[in-house]
């Protein structure tokens, strides 16, 4: 873990009220992909944790989404501006589980964290299917990226604006995608679904509102087969069959 200030490269609206925030830094060895930051903002208590997308040396991409004061505060900055980071937080995704074909299902901004591990599994010359659930057209992010490594990529949305309609059970359901290992990220309620669906063979990673963001707390512990365990240290990734949904 440590501590360093970044300047904002690009800060703008890809979708309703999310938010691509593209950083740079003089380190180039300061996150990895599927990893989170803890981000400062001016006049605000808490940091924010947010999921690392992209990530190359000395550049950071961020998404994001306006729900608080807080985030809306940090949609109000622009290219120039500088922000303050914690970072080499959190346990990523492990694509190595993935023997030969990888399903990967995210719901919402849950696909930003996916799409390190996309681009880790593509470059490791394993196939994977992708499906990414959000609640209508001006929510989807990320299509185009995920396309471009994989084609199997199936949107779906609730009120059937873009590709599928339903959720993201029901396209599994639809398609049967073949895996030997399956990714999940998006709101809990999805993933407990997932996991029902699937099986215990994957990884999930949790969002939990976080205090430190460093382990000192506890506020963001979950709880697993092996005792509470703290998303922002244990996790976030965690073998499904540990979760105690």
């Amino acid at each position: 873990m440590k501590t360093m200030d970044y300047t904002i490269v690009e800060n703008r609206s890809v979708a309703r009220q999310v938010y691509r925030l593209v950083l740079r830094a003089d380190d180039p060895s300061f996150a990895a992909g599927g990893e989170f930051v803890n981000l400062a903002l001016d006049g605000f208590f808490l940091r924010r944790p947010i999921s690392i997308c992209e990530t190359e040396p000395g550049r950071l991409v961020l998404y994001y989404k306006v729900v608080g004061e807080g985030t809306k505060a940090l949609a109000a900055l622009g290219a120039g501006d500088r922000l303050n980071l914690l970072t080499g937080l959190g346990k990523s995704f492990d694509a190595s589980r993935c023997r030969s074909k990888a399903l990967l299902v995210g719901g919402g901004l849950g696909a930003a964290p996916l799409y390190p591990l996309a681009r880790e599994l593509a470059a490791a010359g394993k196939e994977m299917s992708v499906i990414l659930g959000f609640g209508t057209a001006e929510d989807v992010v990320l299509e185009a990226e995920f396309r471009a490594l994989c084609p199997d990529t199936q949107i779906v949305t609730m009120d059937g604006s873009a590709g599928m309609k339903g959720l993201v059970t029901d396209a599994i359901d639809a398609l049967s995608p073949a895996f030997d290992f399956y990714y999940t990220c998006g709101p809990g309620v999805m993933m407990r679904a997932v996991s029902a669906q699937l099986g215990t063979n994957g990884q999930a990673s949790l969002e939990e509102r976080m205090g430190c963001g460093a382990g000192y707390c506890w506020c963001c512990s979950c709880k697993t087969t092996d005792g509470p365990r703290r998303t922002c240290t244990d996790g976030p990734v965690f073998d499904v069959d540990k979760i105690l949904w």
